[in-house]
């Protein structure tokens, strides 16, 4: 059942009709061998960067589409329902070139955003690590200059693409002040004396290798700072309240592809001689589920609609974030009771849904980081 969408252009709406075919061809027939196999789809993120997916709201003169959030996040979503790995893979690349595409010098943009938008560079965001995820405050990796260069030493966590990227935008600590002590670096994966741990073995996201990065002095050139030294808080702050968005279109586009399969499911499945479908128990659970989706994507199109405008979104893209996670975990869940036995089995992908949600309330912040960030900001605009 595919989602009827209220594009703003004739242009989106041609856009969507790529990404959907492209998503029915290239990505859903190969999400469930890659996800059992934990093969990385490094040959998808190429696809979608040739078919100008990768740069969706970025500059035209860089390659990019130049589209609205509003509009991106929507694409984004019809990805990860059929694939979540490479969805969120997505939605990680998009945010690891934010911080060179809007703060980066015009050289820097000239010379790199090309290859980044255009698929040939793969990106990884490496901000975590092992004592700071969201006390970006408690990083310890540190750049310290040496003439014409940067030298890094540190470890970084959670890294997804870790191995498989070839830059890594990297936060590093340049001074000791708390709040303006950090830098942001485009450090490249041919780096000498950059390498990984084993990839983590995780519940779900099976295709999306997760590693630490290590940086054992690691020398970059100078030119290769983005923005000003100690303005990496800044940019890390920045991208994540544009990642959280990504995050959200995720959720909601795995919630959808739950409850298509639950649908389905429910008006084949015969029992006592009629569809389960026809069972009030039943549609009462899919009408839930159906209201979930539908709440998740008006809430991160609301909060993209601001961040179209200008306005300050960080409320509400934590708010997204926070909304469309807890149902994505919800309506998986619930797929998974709608068919029964067979959604505890890999003979349907409800149970790799089920499994795939549960991260989604961890990353970008968890969910009671947002829970802080939307209090925090409330209660700043409180008299």
């Amino acid at each position: 059942m595919a989602v009827d969408r209220l594009l703003p252009t004739e242009e989106s709406t041609e856009l969507l009709a790529l990404v959907r075919d492209l998503c029915d061809h290239e990505l859903a027939p190969h999400a469930a061998r890659a996800e059992e196999s934990e093969t990385f789809p490094r040959d998808a993120f190429r696809t979608l960067g040739k078919a100008g997916l990768l740069g969706l709201p970025y500059p035209e003169q860089y390659g990019g589409a130049e589209q609205p959030y509003e509009v991106y996040l929507q694409m984004l979503e019809e990805i990860a329902a059929a694939w979540m790995s490479v969805g969120v893979g997505v939605s990680v690349h998009t945010m690891t070139s934010y911080g060179l595409a809007t703060f980066g010098a015009e050289e820097q943009r000239a010379r790199l955003l090309p290859d980044m938008i255009g698929g040939e560079l793969l990106g990884a965001y490496a901000l975590s690590e092992p004592q700071a995820g969201s006390d970006i405050s408690g990083m310890t990796t540190r750049a310290v200059r040496d003439g014409d260069e940067y030298v890094l030493r540190g470890t970084k966590a959670w890294i997804s693409h870790g191995s498989h990227a070839d830059f890594y935008t990297t936060f590093a600590r340049t001074s000791d002040d708390p709040k303006h002590g950090i830098s942001a670096f485009h450090v490249p994966a041919s780096a000498e004396g950059l390498s990984f741990g084993a990839p983590e073995r995780k519940m779900g996201l099976t295709g999306s290798t997760t590693t630490l990065v290590n940086y054992d002095d690691v020398r970059i050139p100078a030119a290769n700072l983005i923005g000003a030294e100690g303005q990496g808080m800044r940019i890390a702050l920045s991208a994540l309240d544009s990642g959280r968005l990504g995050i959200a279109a995720c959720a909601t586009g795995l919630a959808q592809a739950a409850l298509e399969v639950a649908a389905s499911y429910a008006k084949g499945r015969q029992q006592f001689g009629q569809p389960i479908a026809d069972f009030q128990g039943v549609q009462f659970l899919l009408a839930d589920m159906a209201a979930a989706v539908e709440s998740a994507r008006s809430t991160y199109l609301q909060a993209a609609r601001r961040r179209d405008l200008g306005r300050p979104f960080t409320q509400q893209a934590a708010i997204a974030k926070l909304i469309c996670t807890d149902a994505a975990m919800r309506v998986t869940t619930d797929a998974v009771q709608v068919l029964g036995g067979y959604g505890y089995t890999r003979e349907f992908p409800a149970e790799r849904y089920m499994r795939e949600a549960k991260v989604t309330q961890i990353f970008e912040g968890t969910n009671q980081i947002q829970r802080l960030v939307i209090s925090r900001d409330l209660l700043r605009s409180v008299s």
